[in-house]
């Protein structure tokens, strides 16, 4: 892995054998981080093979410090302590002059967190036979067909503050090994997905945008032609039919691309914004999956925009703005990052240094402070990364603008210009949030569970003290959803002191009460998760402040 930074700390002993080391943390930045576990029958060859691969991966990349990290996570068929740190010694030792090697301790638990860049030769995964044969994709581990195939992920252990113990709190979502990195979708955290949709899509409305969506499987001629079999295959899901090699989607680009080769157009038809909310599917190291925030299917927040050289300004200008509405939404502050032209790229150099000008031109001409990310850019484009900083004062990189004028040469893209002539469009690729899965575990962090009325699951829960008033509670529920409110009705046995607390673990934002005097003065009773009680409430006011505060998407509750 290509990485800005890597922290670890030693913090036990795990193996039989282990080497010394201080349980300090260690920080390195700008590195190249190979992952490595020692399988039995590994040789002194392999591990020879993976040093000079590592090397070559290293030099068109142009890094020269590399950390050797021990991660006995990426096999189950690991070898005996004694000889895999044998062999990580060798492998320390191996690299050529000129490079700078450190090693992580072996046969230690470690903390570890790490920032990897965001190009897309940044992460790699090979694994070694003794027979010399070099495979992309690790090893996977056999199942047996017993209760073991829907075994969930076990959170335990994680903080209170984790989204995946949050999202298990609020049965939200869950991880099964029989889909690894990809995420299982409980009606709860389904609505969180969907409600982020709908507010996105009012969105591309207003901007003007169109929805598409297209097959996540194409022929891998398309990903030749996008330059993907060249920059980011390894990052890929190829399978052979026996017809054709075939791949899953990694990124909508250049299905979008074919959507727009499908008809001709003119400068008057420009731009054309396409949007899609399609999955996409990445081959992620197994080791670097975590939760909501690295998975291997994806639901990027996608669009793409092809427009004249001369229409480029004003849709910088209204990307930007869109951005800041999006994240004023939710109360996050971001920064900004220019990326300029990694090494590994396509196309010509003065296109490149054109996109990089007008880009900082965008940003400068909105005052926004940027950081300045050399070589950090897409195979195809520069790009303005956004990230945004989080209730803990954590910075996440979540928008993204890339500027392309390479993809729409190699697909020979064309629109008839003014003088009747055909011309090449320019694409920007742009998304909000990221993706759907990432944002939703930044956001369920972010507000620790508690999410604003508009997100929330369940909005209002409406409970009876006594079987008496059950009738009445049923009438209220009605109502509430006949305006549109996400309601759970609690008419059991269980005790008015249970049934509230129910609802304040699940986070709902408002439980009204009703009792007998409630039934008769035709009125409610509301607590807040906040534990702000409001009494002889007329639920057609209820119902008022409530609506106001969901469609003017308020982050704090109207009645605390």
């Amino acid at each position: 892995m290509d990485v800005n930074n890597i922290t670890y700390e030693p913090t036990a002993p795990e193996a039989s054998v282990y080497e010394d080391a201080k349980r300090e943390k260690t920080s390195i930045d700008n590195t190249m981080v190979i992952f490595v576990s020692v399988e039995n029958g590994d040789t002194e060859a392999m591990a020879e093979k993976a040093v000079r691969d590592t090397e070559e991966f290293m030099r068109k990349l142009e890094r020269k410090k590399i950390l050797v990290y021990p991660f006995a996570h990426l096999s189950n068929n690991l070898s005996e302590p004694k000889e895999a740190m044998r062999i990580l010694q060798l492998m320390g030792r191996s690299f050529g002059e000129g490079y700078e090697v450190k090693k992580a301790p072996f046969g230690w638990t470690k903390k570890m967190s790490i920032d990897i860049k965001g190009h897309p030769l940044a992460e790699q995964s090979r694994s070694y036979s003794p027979a010399g044969e070099t495979k992309i994709y690790k090893k996977v581990k056999p199942m047996k067909l017993d209760e073991s195939i829907v075994r969930k992920s076990d959170w335990s252990g994680l903080p209170d503050t984790d989204h995946r113990t949050i999202g298990e709190k609020l049965d939200l979502y869950s991880f099964q090994e029989v889909s690894p990195g990809m995420v299982y979708w409980h009606p709860n955290g389904f609505m969180l997905y969907r409600q982020l949709q709908e507010f996105l899509r009012a969105k591309l409305d207003a901007y003007g945008y169109r929805e598409i969506s297209a097959p996540a499987v194409a022929n891998l001629v398309l990903w030749k032609v996008s330059g993907h079999l060249e920059h980011y295959v390894e990052n890929m899901f190829k399978f052979d039919t026996g017809e054709a090699d075939l791949g899953l989607k990694p990124m909508n680009c250049p299905s979008t691309i074919m959507i727009y080769k499908s008809s001709k157009w003119s400068y008057r038809d420009l731009p054309l914004r396409l949007a899609t909310f399609d999955k996409i599917y990445r081959n992620e190291v197994s080791g670097a999956l975590t939760g909501l925030f690295r998975v291997r299917e994806i639901t990027l927040d996608d669009a793409h925009i092809f427009a004249t050289e001369s229409q480029l300004p004003e849709e910088l200008e209204s990307l930007i703005k869109l951005v800041k509405e999006v994240y004023d939404t939710f109360g996050l502050p971001f920064k900004a990052r220019l990326s300029t032209m990694p090494d590994s790229h396509m196309g010509d150099e003065r296109l490149w240094e054109q996109a990089e000008g007008i880009l900082k031109m965008a940003l400068e001409s909105h005052n926004i402070p940027y950081e300045l990310k050399p070589k950090d850019g897409a195979f195809y484009g520069p790009k303005i990364d956004f990230d945004v900083t989080d209730s803990m004062g954590r910075d996440w990189q979540c928008a993204t603008i890339q500027l392309d004028y390479q993809m729409p040469q190699r697909f020979v893209l064309e629109y008839t210009g003014e003088d009747g002539k055909a011309h090449a469009p320019i694409i920007i690729h742009r998304a909000l949030f990221g993706s759907l899965e990432r944002f939703i575990g930044i956001m369920t962090e972010h507000y620790k569970g508690k999410f604003p009325t508009w997100l929330a699951p369940t909005q209002v829960a409406v409970v009876s003290i006594s079987e008496q008033v059950a009738d009445y509670a049923a009438h209220i529920h009605k109502e509430l959803k006949g305006h549109g409110i996400r309601s759970a009705l609690d008419v059991s046995d269980k005790t008015l002191e249970y049934k509230i607390r129910d609802a304040k673990m699940r986070e709902v934002p408002y439980t009204i009460i009703l009792g007998r005097k409630e039934k008769e003065a035709k009125t409610i009773s509301v607590r807040t998760r906040d534990n702000v009680q409001k009494n002889q409430l007329k639920l057609a006011d209820f119902i008022g402040t409530l609506g106001k505060e969901v469609s003017e998407r308020k982050n704090k509750l109207q009645l605390s």
